[in-house]
């Protein structure tokens, strides 16, 4: 066969491809043409039988039209499936448009915005700090004693001797006061950390909210004061509430605020384990001990410090039983909020 007769398989190619308007009468020129009996295909097989000194030249220009012939074909096929995709969304205008879905903040983030709108509407300015955390900040500067069980690796990721993840946003409670001098009233969001086992009521990471308020003559009416005052805010007016003694290394005299389950009234339910009342937080005056640290007068300060877990505050107003849902990120849940 001569390089002629090469060059006229791909002119009548190029004339019937250029003629092609719809994918089926592409499909039966691919056939001719390259199909398993096609022109092109057939030529491979009239090359064994050529003389050795002009398979060389004849292979050469057989693969060079099978390139230029498949590549043609590939163009075309690319514009006829863009067009037909073109046409489809023509007639797709005489449809209803598709509802473009929003996404929304997380639960979490959600509560915590609400939480961090009320106490700034009460005064509070909001401080953040580090969540990795020297040994220091997070527990000797808080009045823990070395034997104290939190600083046992059971409780704490510790990253070496001397720090660790934190435990609690308390820490920029210190830190705060190490740069400032009173008044302060502010409160530290942020994530904490708890050597843990995973369950449906504790996670290894959550979140937390402290606050502080130091001054002149600040007393515990001021701090049940203010507490009552977010609690009606965050879950309504008319709620009872009581302040149960507890401990705390870094307050004295320290307590939990417990508020009436709103879900059953205070007749008693499983979201309260049938008692009637809900824990929201713990808080207490900030013990002298404390004002050492960052060298404020214990006898012309005092102040009160608070703390509550973002997602037991968001179980409890939701009625979820369950923390690792939080960050599982199911559609299904995060849907509901």
């Amino acid at each position: 066969m001569q390089h002629s007769e090469v060059e006229k398989i791909k002119k009548d190619f190029d004339q019937e491809i250029g003629m092609v308007s719809t994918s089926a009468e592409l499909e039966q020129v691919r056939i001719k043409y390259l199909g398993r009996n096609g022109i092109v295909t057939k030529l491979f097989d009239e090359l064994k039988s050529l003389p050795p000194e002009e398979k060389p030249i004849f292979g050469k220009h057989i693969n060079i039209l099978r390139s230029e012939v498949t590549e043609l074909f590939n163009d075309k096929k690319s514009s006829l499936d863009s067009e037909q995709t073109s046409g489809e969304t023509a007639l797709d205008l005489t449809l209803p448009g598709k509802t473009v879905r929003l996404g929304s903040k997380h639960i979490l983030t959600q509560t915590l915005f609400e939480i961090k709108s009320i106490f700034k509407g009460l005064g509070f300015s909001v401080y953040d700090g580090p969540e990795l955390e020297s040994d220091y900040y997070n527990f000797e500067a808080l009045n823990f004693p070395p034997d104290h069980p939190a600083r046992d690796m059971q409780d704490t990721f510790f990253v070496s001797q001397k720090f660790l993840l934190r435990t609690h946003t308390t820490p920029v409670q210190i830190r705060i006061m190490e740069k400032e001098k009173p008044p302060i009233r502010a409160i530290m969001p942020g994530r904490v950390y708890r050597n843990e086992a995973i369950s449906s009521r504790s996670y290894c990471m959550f979140h937390q909210v402290d606050g502080i308020y130091v001054d002149t003559n600040v007393s515990f009416a001021e701090l049940k004061g203010t507490l009552v005052a977010f609690a009606e805010q965050f879950y309504g007016e008319g709620l009872k509430y009581r302040f149960r003694p507890s401990f705390f290394p870094f307050t004295e005299p320290s307590a939990e605020m417990d508020i009436t389950c709103y879900i059953c009234n205070g007749k008693g339910c499983r979201v309260c384990k049938h008692t009637g009342w809900l824990e929201i937080l713990g808080c207490g005056m900030v013990d002298p001990n404390v004002f050492k640290y960052v060298n404020y007068d214990s006898e012309k300060y005092t102040g009160y410090a608070f703390g509550m877990g973002i997602e037991r505050i968001a179980m409890l107003k939701y009625g979820i039983d369950d923390i690792r849902i939080f960050f599982e990120n199911d559609l299904r849940f995060l849907k509901q909020f």
